[in-house]
């Protein structure tokens, strides 16, 4: 049996090496990932366009307004002289929100009067109008302690805060989003390329007719299950070192959790991914169709139903309970904990588990598929 393994190994491995194209397409594809994910999307919303309506035209309201432009998160798009220009401005999205200073606003604000700064925010997108709405109102906030602070040093009067919050962020201090993605790109590289690599790999041997040869030896589904997927483990594996190696370079992210049970709870997740592929590869007769079905059982699911960019808790619950279908969803937990929290397996062994479910059940029903099938 051992022997039957080892030399099937061994004709992959000079497979995958004849196949130097692929093989090129395989360390590539994590670049061009990483690079579209880690600098072109971000969860953070910024240069949001603001339009000013000022009707004061003080040098407080100037003021205020290079404090919210200098912040880096705002742009003036421009000012607007009426009312009827506000709804032209938000309905052509010329601006995302229009802040509209009242005609008192520096004289009431000298006089210690409540002041009433109204911003008008383009709500079609939720989450982002919501962001946009907490980047003003911290804006506003800052502001308004700088100038309650001259106010009680120029009326001589004495305050207190007796509340003064003090927000600590655990694991991302800086609240990049960058780390938080690049995690879960690492799981979709990993899933994606793993799937498919392994899918095309075992239809084109069944065009090429070489599958024939492995219906009439002795070696069996299992067997051939191991010998298929030794090779792209190590594959794989390499193309998540660089991919690893790449975010450190690139983005300055550290893995500081173990990196045994890095590799470790790797290894399962690619024994349940590979193992699908072999599954997909089983019941397809032409690469075209392999490719579509895997694309289709790894890309969509660990894009939007593993908690790679969205996240599970806001799903509704009949989607929440979808999520499971993939072993991403528990993959993606994992290395999380791992790279960015540096816990340990206590934290995340119910989703280590569910993740060698996972390996188990792909593994038996390709097993079972390709003795069916006699490949």
């Amino acid at each position: 049996m051992i022997y039957r393994i080892y030399a099937l190994v061994k004709k992959e491995f000079r497979q995958i090496r004849r196949d130097a194209r692929t093989l090129y397409l395989i360390f590539l594809f994590p670049v061009f990932l990483l690079i579209l994910f880690g600098y072109a999307l971000s969860l953070d919303v910024k240069n949001v366009k603001i339009a000013i309506k000022n009707n004061d035209n003080s040098a407080e309201t100037r003021d205020f307004i290079a404090m919210m432009q200098s912040s880096g998160y705002f742009k003036i798009a421009g000012y607007i002289q009426t009312d009827k220009e506000i709804n032209t401005w938000l309905d052509e999205k010329l601006a995302q929100c229009v802040i509209v200073f009242p005609p008192n606003f520096t004289e009431d604000m000298r006089a210690g009067k409540n002041v009433k700064l109204q911003f008008l925010v383009d709500g079609v997108d939720g989450n982002t109008a919501t962001v946009i709405m907490n980047y003003v109102t911290s804006a506003t906030r800052f502001y308004n302690n700088k100038i309650t602070q001259e106010f009680l040093e120029r009326t001589g009067l004495k305050s207190f805060t007796p509340i003064d919050p003090q927000p600590l962020f655990w694991y991302n201090p800086d609240l990049n989003t960058t780390k938080f993605l690049i995690p879960g790109l690492f799981c979709m590289i990993l899933i994606t390329t793993g799937v498919i690599l392994t899918t095309l790999s075992i239809v084109r041997e069944k065009e090429l007719g070489s599958m024939e040869q492995l219906r009439v030896s002795p070696m069996g589904s299992l067997e051939l299950i191991i010998g298929k997927t030794i090779p792209y483990t190590v594959v794989a594996l390499f193309v998540a070192a660089f991919t690893l190696l790449i975010s450190n370079i690139a983005f300055g992210l550290e893995i500081k959790g173990n990196y045994l049970l890095l590799l470790g709870t790797t290894l399962v997740f690619l024994i349940a991914t590979l193992s699908l592929g072999i599954f997909i590869s089983a019941i397809s007769d032409s690469q075209q169709v392999a490719f579509q079905v895997a694309s289709v059982a790894t890309m969509l699911p660990t894009f939007i139903l593993s908690g790679f960019i969205f996240p599970i808790e806001s799903m509704p619950l009949p989607v929440q309970i979808l999520t499971n279908i993939t072993p991403a969803k528990f993959y993606i937990v994992i290395i999380r904990a791992i790279i960015l929290k540096g816990v340990g397996i206590t934290a995340f062994w119910q989703e280590l588990l569910s993740l060698a479910a996972f390996a188990v059940f792909f593994t038996g029903i390709a097993a079972i598929k390709m003795k069916k099938s006699n490949v």
